[in-house]
């Protein structure tokens, strides 16, 4: 503390006596279901629909992922967890990379180098084509007759760097190719072997054989990497060395397991039979002086698709690595992912509609107009798959049923469920099969919405009618974001018109809507000049005090919020003044919820309660190394008390519910 001699004014930190808990995002959504690209097996982020069509690509034929993923960012949403799924026979599309020896060499014409592959599976990565161009950014004149087989003494140094791939002309028979293993500035030496490094590497190796009556050219020898997508260039890369100990050595540069890839390939090294390594770095590419080189073999892997996909595989300890992220995929990808809080997987329902082909014959002239100018390339038809399986109602009900057990196993998120088509499409038939499938369901933590949307449809899949029937996770999970950002998890996702929709499946009516409410079907109705909206924020519980999604969500947000903000009261000495911090932090939390209206009651009094006493915490319990405190809450609607019981055990921290009835 500052002594306080001189008159003035004196500032001071002053924290507060205990850490501070604040309601945590529940906007955030998570998709499982088929793209045309994208990771495999990887939950990824997405911030916009533009971003999506950047990694995963654009709506297709073969799923119902890229429609929902729209559907949600048109309705408000801002942030989405996305997870692709396939068949473990979806591959790469890719091309060899061949390195050339020097003429003199006595070994074969070109020796294997890299593998350029599409950055995911798919056979989108058919339609890809690589070109390399060799460049020479940096150039300098060598001295002989002050350089030795070591070294080279050079006018300058500028554009050199260790691990610097570079060419000297050596003489009428034809270039060498070294790697500087060391740079000397102060001196302008480039060191082709290191000198003070032991043992060397195998790419420092010296450098003979040249004329010392004349200067000796040196460049560097790098790569720019061109990559064209359906005869469009898409990306350039440039500055791309063969040599391992640059800072851009090409499958470094272009890594398979980079976040967000600079271009859409990737580079890979391949093995040189017999050596057990690499390639050596001093020979150059043989393609960089061959025309464009397509790339093949690439599959989606759709048809043998089966419902494991979708889920994954339970893992052990005893797996390895690799073993553990090929098991770790579909749903169980998101397992890892804690801010998600809704969770959906469309492409469960699939239709799959192969993507008809365009008429490719040009429209006739106008004779009486100028000639249109010459197209910038050949248009050219993107690569068709295979198309997924159609699943039968017991696949279904398997995925939607793995899909509630997860979010009740991680306590922190809602399942958003669609029905069937074959329950919603037909007229003639009613409500009866939505009933039936709803009656498969009692649980908490899911609601269900029907009939299915009809959205706009880019690819015209239903020629003269431009929509295509999607399920309606997608615009749900978009209206319930929008309605938690602008008002709270508290406040029901219904009465609000859905965007990027214009129709429905299965016409309902107020005799229909009066017989699913009461089953807890979230109907999805048209109104005249109001457009569509959902007209229900009803979970699948048949326990009414878990009747309502906004309850069921604003609890599992209050107790998310107080495990994670609450992780400091471990190892904490078990007294009374720990015990008063840990009240006044669940306080200010309940607080901050009941201003925003959230809780019923005209006072704090009457909306919550923390209670972390003696009382909670007698002298059996504090000897067993646990301490208890216990919250109520009064949500809005309906006024029943739901008791948190947040306790310390063993050193971890727990919550468990329990309900009563306010008198």
């Amino acid at each position: 503390m500052a002594t306080y001699v001189t008159p003035g004014v004196y500032y001071e930190r002053a924290d507060s006596g205990a850490p501070t808990i604040a309601p945590l995002r529940t906007d955030i959504a998570g998709f499982v279901g088929i793209a045309r690209r994208g990771p495999l097996g990887l939950a990824r982020p997405v911030d916009s629909w533009r971003q999506f069509v950047g990694v995963y690509g654009d709506v297709t034929g073969a799923g119902y992922l890229a429609y929902a993923v729209r559907a949600f960012f048109e309705n408000g949403g801002r942030r989405c967890w996305v997870v692709r799924v396939a068949s473990p026979s979806a591959a790469p599309a890719r091309v060899g990379m061949e390195a050339a020896l020097p003429a003199p060499l006595p070994a074969p014409a070109a020796v294997p180098a890299w593998d350029v592959e599409a950055a995911s599976p798919g056979v989108w990565g058919n339609d890809l084509e690589v070109e390399w161009h060799e460049t020479h950014r940096a150039q300098t004149a060598a001295h002989p007759t002050q350089s030795d087989p070591d070294f080279v003494t050079v006018d300058s140094v500028a554009g050199f760097e260790a691990g610097t791939h570079v060419r000297a002309a050596v003489g009428p028979w034809g270039p060498a190719y070294r790697v500087v293993a060391a740079v000397d500035a102060d001196r302008k030496r480039l060191y082709w072997v290191h000198p003070r490094r032991r043992p060397h590497s195998l790419l420092e190796q010296p450098l003979t054989a040249y004329d010392p009556a004349r200067p000796l050219l040196i460049e560097s020898v790098e790569y720019s990497l061109l990559v064209r997508e359906l005869g469009r260039l898409v990306t350039v890369v440039d500055g791309l060395s063969l040599s391992p100990e640059h800072r851009r050595y090409g499958p470094a540069v272009l890594a398979p397991l980079a976040v967000a890839a600079p271009a859409p390939v990737v580079i890979v090294e391949r093995r040189t039979p017999g050596t057990g390594g690499t390639l050596q770095a001093m020979w150059p590419l043989a393609a960089a002086s061959l025309p464009r080189r397509p790339l093949g073999g690439g599959l989606d892997g759709l048809a043998p698709l089966t419902v494991r996909d979708f889920l994954g595989e339970p893992g052990s300890i005893a797996d390895g690595e690799d073993a553990q992220r090929r098991k770790r995929r579909g749903l169980r990808a998101l397992e890892t992912v804690g801010e998600v809080a809704l969770v959906a997987v469309p492409d469960i329902h699939i239709q799959p509609v192969a993507v008809p082909a365009r008429d490719p014959r040009p429209c006739a002239p106008d004779p009486c107009l100028p000639p249109p100018p010459l197209p910038p390339a050949t248009p050219r038809e993107p690569s068709v798959g295979d198309l997924p399986p159609r699943f039968t109602l017991e696949q279904v009900f398997q995925v939607q049923q793995a899909l509630v057990e997860h979010c009740t196993a991680l306590g922190d998120r809602f399942a958003l469920l669609d029905p069937p088509l074959e329950a919603v499409r037909d007229a003639r038939l009613g409500v009866g099969p939505l009933r039936a499938w709803r009656a498969r369901f009692d649980s908490d933590r899911a609601a269900l919405y029907g009939p299915w949307v009809l959205a706009p449809d880019p690819l015209r899949l239903e020629p003269g009618r431009g929509l295509r029937a999607v399920p309606p996770s997608g615009h749900v999970a978009g209206f319930i974001a929008r309605t938690d950002l602008a008002q709270g998890v508290h406040r029901a996702p219904a009465n609000g018109e859905l965007a990027w929709a214009q129709g429905v499946t299965l016409p309902i009516d107020d005799a229909l809507h009066g017989v699913l409410n009461p089953e807890h079907v979230n109907a999805i109705r048209a109104f005249s000049g109001r457009g569509l909206r959902i007209f229900g924020a009803r979970t699948l519980s048949s326990n009414p005090d878990w009747r309502f999604v906004s309850v069921r969500r604003l609890v599992l947000m209050l107790e998310k919020a107080i495990r994670v903000a609450t992780q400091w009261a471990v190892f904490e000495p078990n007294d009374r003044a720990t015990r008063l911090k840990l009240h006044l932090a669940l306080t200010s939390l309940l607080l901050e919820v009941w201003r925003r209206g959230a809780l019923a009651g005209r006072t704090a009094a009457e909306a919550f309660y923390v209670e972390c006493g003696p009382t909670q915490n007698p002298e059996g319990v504090r000897a067993r190394g646990q301490m208890v405190a216990e919250v109520g809450v009064a949500p809005a609607k309906p006024s029943e008390f739901v008791v948190i019981r947040v306790g310390r055990s063993d050193n971890t921290l727990e919550t468990a519910e329990t309900l009563e009835t306010a008198s």
